[in-house]
Parts: structure tokens; sequence; C-alpha cells
């Protein structure tokens, strides 16, 4: 049987572009008799053409206007590369609108646009691919859609942005300060010249978002779920959260908080050392999927760069080619994003305190009346030393409501004896 042909044009000429044409060239014949498709690039846009690049493009190919690769009569799929959300929206919707199939690795555009890109697709028949978006070499979202169809989603908690885990791992193993492993990750090209959608949580808040999307069938609202990056922690927390026997990770979660809700979440959190994702260093990524019928899963591997990113591109591509369905909502309508301060775990808090009598007292007290209490207490004093002073108190709480957390905090603020504001991270355990 005679392969099938299919012409493609890319949107966006970097790291990830190159490496799709370079794949698409150098495994041409193992990608043909694997999938029995031959994919051509037709139409390349680009910034630069006369920027020097290590690969060789068909005569003809390269542009620097989009919209000669979108409306070029012989391509047939639409591989969006570029970034961004407002021309990279305008490529999306334009290819979309002619019935040609999306492939894209842009997770912002789709967490933030979705609902309208998504309404596009279905109207004019054109699915949108988006493998490549989450977590580059790992195929989570093949994953979730075809070898977990069959099972709902009790939970799934992730490393996906491994700019931050490759931060946190400097900071743990080598002791470096946060200013000092960033601009490390930096000079190795494991951050971008602007770091700030990484460092702040919402490259991986952006994942998340994606990831309910496909675990439940619904376009969470990226305006209520909650991110927070990794930008508050401190030498001192890792090293007192190893001491505990935990890890600090920056760790997105979804999972459903009621029949109605759905909790979507991306914060720096305590990861018992005993669990897989502590143990996942450097620029990986993984997630650990939960589900009601296949159990505990663990899906490891590299996260970004131009070869998974590529490899995840080529997946979509031949899933386009066989005409599997791209992603539209199975269930709109149905879920809303948890309350944030509705949602649950174990916390640890961490107080800076004066050194006089009472003073554990007050602090315990004062959680005693928001309902909140512990299982552990810890000080920084030193067992051989038992009249050094104490200057700093740490918990870890039994599972509060985020909410009644914020409302101790607040209160313990106005106590004399803390004298600076409390720190605090969730401490993860992963149940349903």
């Amino acid at each position: 049987m005679a392969n099938k042909k299919i012409k493609i044009g890319l949107v966006g000429f970097g790291t990830v572009g190159v490496g799709v044409c370079k794949i698409l060239q150098n495994q041409a014949d193992l990608i043909a008799k694997r999938s029995g498709v031959e994919f051509e690039v037709v139409k390349v846009a680009m910034r630069d053409t006369a920027k020097e690049r290590d690969i060789t493009l068909p005569a003809g190919a390269a542009t620097t206007d989009w919209q000669d690769v979108v409306n070029h009569p012989e391509v047939e799929f639409v591989v969006e590369l570029m970034g961004g959300t407002d021309t990279a929206y305008e490529v999306v919707a334009s290819a979309l609108k002619l019935g040609k199939p999306v492939i894209t690795g842009n997770k912002a555009l789709l967490a933030e646009r979705g609902e309208e890109i998504f309404a596009l697709s279905e109207q004019h028949q054109a699915p949108v691919y988006f493998e490549a978006s989450v977590a580059g070499g790992i195929p989570i979202i093949k994953s979730l859609r075809e070898a977990f169809v069959s099972n709902s989603v009790v939970n799934l908690a992730g490393i996906i942005n491994g700019t931050c885990n490759y931060i946190l791992e400097r900071m743990t193993d080598a002791g470096l300060s946060y200013q000092d492993a960033l601009k490390e990750a930096m000079e190795l090209g494991y951050a971008e010249a602007d770091p700030t959608l990484d460092i702040n949580g919402w490259d991986a808040g952006h994942k998340a978002i994606l990831l309910g999307a496909i675990s439940y069938g619904f376009l969470p609202d990226p305006e209520k779920t909650y991110v927070s990056g990794i930008e508050q922690v401190q030498l001192s927390d890792i090293e007192l959260a190893n001491k505990l026997g935990y890890a600090i990770k920056l760790i997105s979660v979804v999972k459903p908080a009621s029949d109605k809700t759905i909790e979507i979440r991306t914060q720096a959190s305590f990861v018992p050392q005993t669990h897989l994702l502590a143990k996942v260093d450097g620029v990986f990524n993984a997630v650990a999927m939960q589900g009601d019928e296949v159990g505990d899963s663990f899906i490891y591997g590299r996260g970004a760069g131009a070869g998974p990113t590529a490899t995840a591109v080529i997946a979509d591509l031949v899933d386009a080619a066989g005409s599997a369905a791209g992603f539209l909502p199975y269930n709109a309508g149905s879920y809303t994003v948890a309350d944030i301060d509705e949602t649950e775990t174990a916390y640890f808090v961490s107080l800076a305190v004066k050194d006089e009598p009472g003073v554990m007292a007050q602090i315990t007290s004062h959680f005693s009346e928001q309902g909140i209490s512990f299982s552990g207490t810890f000080s920084n004093v030193d067992p051989s030393s038992p009249d050094a002073a104490m200057n700093s108190v740490s918990f870890i709480t039994h599972k509060a409501k985020l909410g009644t957390l914020k409302r101790t905090i607040k209160g313990l603020e106005s106590l004399d004896c803390v004298t600076s504001t409390p720190t605090f991270y969730r401490v993860e355990s992963f149940d349903s």
C-alpha cells in the first residue's frame, strides 16, 4: 500500500521549528514505515530568512509572512510554534477557518484563548493537537486521551517546569541561593532570557489548565486557577524540609474537589522524599496520575528542548494524518474551578519569633482557635545548647482548608511575639 503524503506549513522557526524539520528530514523513512505517512514541508514562516541555520529548506519555502503559510493552497496542516498569544491566535484561527488541522506547542495561547479556539475547531471541523504544549517529551496528553480513556482521573500531580526544578535542585544539592541558581540556569540555557513565566509559576500553571481540560473535558478559567512560583523559596526552607524528610518542588495538582468542581493549582510544596516526584531532578518533568481503574501511573522524561518537543509535534502530525480526533470539551459547563480557599492539604508553617516566655502558648492557642491541629512542632534550638536563644519555630499541621490557614496566618502577624510575616508551604500527600 502506498504511503499517504501530507504537506505541512510551519509558523515559527526557532529551536523547536528547526528541530521538527530536522527530524522530518533525518527520520523520514522511519516515520513512513511506522505510520504509513510521508510529510513534506512546503512553507515555513520565520522572522529572518537570511539567518544562518543548520538545515536546508526546499527552495522557496522560507517566508516572513505567516499568511503565506496558512493560505498556501498545498498546505494541509499548519504547525504553530511561534509562541505568544496575539499573532499566534490569528495564525491558529485563520487555519481553522480554512478547515486546516492545527498542531501547536503554545500552552499560554490554549490556556488563555482556548474557548475561542476550540469553538472555531468545532465550527469548521478542524481538529487542534497540542501534545507539545505540556511536558515536551512526556506523552501525557496522549496517555490521558488514549491509554487512560476508560479511566476517570482521581488525582494528577506533576513537575511540569524544568527550569524551576533545576533551580530547586541546585539550591538543594549545591546550597546555591535562589538568585545564583537562577543565574546558572540562564547561563546554561535552561531558563529564558526573561524567565518570568517560569519562576512565577505560570508556565506550569498554563500546562496544568490544559491537563485539567483533557482530564475533565472542560476549559478551566485561568483567572480562577491558583498559581504561585518559587521566588519566595529560601535556602533555610530547603534545609529544614530536608531535615524533616521532604523536598521542595514546584508541584501542579489537578483533581476533583467535588461533583462539580476541579482543584487546579500550582505552587512550591513539600514533597515526601519517599515519593517518586521528590526524586525528579534537573530539567526533567514527571507526572503521577491515579485512575479509578488503572490505579497509579508515573510518566517521566525531558520536558523541554528541541528534540523532546519536536518529537511531540511529530506525534501530533501522525495523529492528524490518521484522522485521530483533536481535542474538544466534552463536559463543557459541567465543571468549574474549585475555590482555592476551600482546598485542603497539610501545611508547613514557619515563624520568626521573640525568645520570651509564653511564645509557644500564644501561637498554638491561635491555631487551636481556628481548629487547626499539628502533627509536628520544630524549633531551631540545638539540643547540645539548650540555653541558646530560640528565634524561629515551625509546625506541620494536619489537613485544613487554605482559607482557614490564611486567616490563621493573618492573626499570627498581629501577635507581638511574631517578628516577621510567617511563611507556609503545602505538604502534599498525593491522595484523592
